[in-house]
């Protein structure tokens, strides 16, 4: 067993709330929401940072970018000509940037105005 949080969901030892799954993808609601979508993407595989990820794997990384824009198209982010826009990609590499579960994942939020800077 590992001692990796993410890797435990996709091994189904973690239960997650998944509202997207591919083959090399993982997406499931974050247990802590900032927005009113949060959702994080990760890749089945674990790679520690996005870094790490690019270095072994570039196409599991357009997978893992791939699959994010999926998310924000199913959650109502993506432009349908009623609604206005948006969504914010958001990937902490590192401790001093946030990162806090090592295993490289790309939060999807969106629902409401995201400022800049993130506050």
């Amino acid at each position: 067993m590992t001692d990796c949080l993410f890797c435990r969901m996709v091994a189904g030892e973690i239960p997650a709330d998944v509202v997207h799954e591919t083959d090399r993808v993982l997406a499931f609601r974050d247990i802590n929401p900032q927005a009113p979508t949060h959702v994080l993407v990760i890749p089945k595989e674990h790679h520690a940072t996005a870094g790490a990820l690019v270095t072994a794997d570039p196409e599991l990384l357009a997978d893992v970018v791939a699959g994010a824009h999926a998310v924000a198209t199913q959650e109502g982010l993506v432009a349908d000509g009623n609604a206005e826009p948006g969504y914010r990609l958001v990937a902490n590499t590192g401790p001093q940037a946030g990162q806090t579960v090592h295993h490289v994942h790309l939060h999807v939020l969106g629902g409401r105005g995201l400022g800049w800077p993130p506050g």
